[in-house]
């Protein structure tokens, strides 16, 4: 029976290994196992209650597809802790559950190819997926399956560090590997602007118009850098057009919405709109354990889950912050020549927590009134203008979840209002945050005004 299982399991393993990325495979699959079935119930058993939990929010309908292809009979499938053999000899072998490091993190790979810029490091087998990035990772997937026709542009937008490079490389590269006659070329806006402003010293602007035009999918990098660039603007505006009447793929990434980068003409802003336009968040805490998993195998280094839970839940920043705590750990025991206790890593990654920004509730009115273009004081009066009513339950959404005051406090300081006004706002905010992707884009944007 147990054989009978472990050929079942492994059956289901394959074909799920086929619906998502070998990062996130290896993440959460690695050390599962079943534990038993019963009456129409598969349970499995995995390594520790982070697994848990995200196989059972994320991966439950398709790990019981997979196990139906198999075995018709099943229903349901549920979780528990269980320590299968394969962990017990790795416990066995790490002895305390931290295993010292065979080399440091690695370096960034220098290597790109010349007639492309992209750099073959970057794939989607390691690229961790995660709520904070799942609309982006679907849209360049659409892309992938589709170039030209679905989601042409696409604009991916989020601060620094969260793997915005990493997804429109991996885009790329997944191109070329699937379409072998199609041209692909990375650039940033800032490349882009010089080679096109050397064209133009040199008097020999057709071939810049020569050379990008040839291209059967574009993709510019950092283009919040456009700013001030008028004669740059109006030539990927051109460009632009170009590529999209041929059908040719086009993709943009910036560290904000197009909406709000500064001098950007209005025609590029409704070129960008035409097509896609998706954010980046900050990773939440389950894709934070994701993500310093699938470093650490990159790097052949082994902590215990305690340790990776430390620092997944002090480091919240974007993926780079998470890959200078992990070096910073990483270089102390190489120094010290031993594994570190979870005592000293919590000590050495203590400083590389985000201080919260202290910002008064006048500051966060002060903020979103402008950023709504209304009257500062309109938000403390009893008004009910549609465009005052919003930005005032933006703010109270805002003071509310991303600054912990209370309900009451909330409404004596926007003008003596009662609480239960302010539950009232706060849930309306939520429920329409569900459905309107404007104002997501909008209450991200607010948030970069308090960061």
């Amino acid at each position: 029976m147990t054989q009978n299982l472990k050929e079942l399991w492994g059956q289901s393993l394959s074909l799920i290994e086929k619906e998502i990325s070998k990062a996130n495979f290896n993440t959460w699959f690695k050390n599962t196992h079943i534990v038993k079935e019963a009456d129409g119930e598969i349970v499995i058993g995995v390594p520790n209650e982070f697994v848990r939990d995200w196989l059972s929010n994320k991966y439950n309908k398709l790990i019981l597809k997979s196990i139906i292809e198999f075995r018709e009979e099943i229903r349901t499938v549920v979780f528990e802790i269980s320590k299968g053999v394969a962990q017990q000899q790795e416990e066995v072998e790490k002895d305390s559950g931290t295993a010292f490091p065979k080399s440091e993190l690695p370096l960034k790979d220098l290597y790109i190819n010349k007639d492309d810029n992209l750099n073959p490091k970057y794939t989607f087998d390691t690229f961790i997926v995660g709520n904070f990035n799942e609309l982006a990772y679907a849209a360049s997937q659409a892309i992938i399956s589709n170039p030209g026709g679905a989601y042409n542009p696409l604009f991916v937008y989020g601060d620094t560090g969260l793997g915005k490079t990493h997804l429109l490389q991996a885009t790329g590269n997944a191109l070329k590997t699937k379409y072998h006659d199609c041209k692909v070329f990375y650039t940033t806006l800032e490349k882009f602007s010089m080679d096109y402003v050397s064209s133009v010293q040199n008097n020999k602007p057709n071939i810049f118009k020569e050379k990008y035009r040839k291209y059967d999918a574009l993709i510019i990098d950092d283009i919040q850098f456009i700013t001030g660039k008028d004669k740059t603007q109006e030539e990927l505006f051109h460009l632009f057009n170009e590529l999209y009447e041929h059908n040719k793929q086009i993709i943009f990434s910036s560290d904000k919405h197009p909406n709000f980068i500064n001098g950007l003409e209005e025609r590029l802003k409704s070129r960008f709109a035409a097509g896609m336009i998706v954010n980046i968040n900050e990773p939440e805490y389950e894709s934070r354990v994701a993500i310093i998993k699938e470093k650490l195998t990159e790097s052949n280094v082994v902590f215990n889950d305690q340790i990776i839970g430390a620092i997944a839940e002090t480091v919240e920043g974007n993926i780079r912050e998470l890959e200078g705590a992990l070096n910073i750990i990483v270089c102390q025991m190489q120094l010290k020549k031993r594994e570190l206790t979870l005592p000293e890593v919590k000590n050495l990654i203590k400083n590389s927590a985000k201080p919260k920004k202290n910002v008064s509730i006048k500051e966060v009115v002060a903020g979103i009134s402008n950023f709504y273009n209304v009257d500062e004081a309109s938000i403390y009066e009893k008004t009910r203008r549609k465009e005052v009513v919003k930005a005032r339950q933006v703010v109270m959404y805002i003071l509310r979840e991303d600054f912990s005051i209370s309900f009451p406090l909330i409404g004596q300081k926007l003008g003596g209002k009662d609480h239960t006004t302010v539950i009232h706002s706060c849930l309306k905010v939520k429920n329409e945050l569900k459905k309107n992707t404007a104002l997501i884009q909008e209450i991200d944007q607010v948030r970069l005004l308090f960061k």
